[in-house]
């Protein structure tokens, strides 16, 4: 793996773990917890998106030079990456639902979800922030490397578990493997991070959009019902 990507990766682990120092500032500043943590999250996302971005600034500078940026291959496969992982993450939550008996929503994304309501500005890192990290991390460095020495199958499914130990909700841990292996997908079929990035921030962004207009219960009704139209005779 070049020294750029472990260097991404570290940057990302160091993000993660920097949360832990919020518990000490609480004490020492006189702020509401919430908004303490919000204001974290913000500033150590943005500051490891701007290291990773300097590391790989050769690719990025690459793709802003180059006379042939592929637009239109890139929106098509946006769309059909977007449409793939929606299929993707109703396949998983059938067989979540019918074969292992779990019946509860993410975790994960409603802890998300509260936050957000309480303070919208989180849905800079739900929407743009995270998506852009994790899929230079995942996808990028992860599965990038994997897959010059594994077949794609067993690349994706490895970056794809590791990107769902990173939710820590192990009951939906089917989900995010197959949304992870259809960011690969669309990775793989054009060489271009930016259509995962753009993939997983569209779908993240409906996930936040549908989570505020819409009540919890009527909207995991929703997805059943949609799920049982599509694959009704799975």
């Amino acid at each position: 793996m070049p020294k750029k990507y472990l260097y991404v990766i570290a940057t990302y682990v160091l993000m993660q773990l920097s949360s832990y120092l919020v518990i000490p500032l609480e004490a020492m500043l006189d702020m509401d917890p919430l908004i303490l943590t919000v204001s974290w999250s913000i500033l150590t996302f943005v500051a490891a998106l701007v290291v990773s971005c300097y590391l790989l600034r050769d690719e990025i500078r690459s793709f802003f030079q180059s006379d042939d940026k592929q637009i239109g291959q890139i929106i098509l496969w946006s769309v059909l990456g977007f449409i793939l992982v929606i299929i993707a993450q109703s396949v998983a939550g059938l067989i979540e639902r019918y074969v292992f008996g779990i019946t509860t929503s993410s975790e994960n994304t409603q802890i998300l979800m509260e936050v957000a309501r309480q303070l919208p500005i989180f849905i800079i890192i739900i929407s743009i922030l995270g998506p852009i990290l994790e899929e230079l991390v995942f996808r990028k460095a992860i599965f990038g490397t994997l897959n010059k020495r594994l077949n794609f199958f067993i690349a994706a499914v490895i970056s794809g578990f590791l990107f769902a130990i990173l939710h820590m909700d192990f009951d939906h841990l089917l989900t995010y493997i197959l949304a992870g292996m259809v960011f690969a997908f669309v990775y793989v079929e054009t060489n271009r991070i930016i259509v995962p990035i753009i993939v997983h921030m569209s779908m993240n962004t409906m996930a936040v959009i549908m989570q505020f207009s819409i009540d919890p219960e009527e909207l995991q009704r929703m997805l059943e019902e949609v799920q049982l139209i599509l694959f009704g005779g799975f």
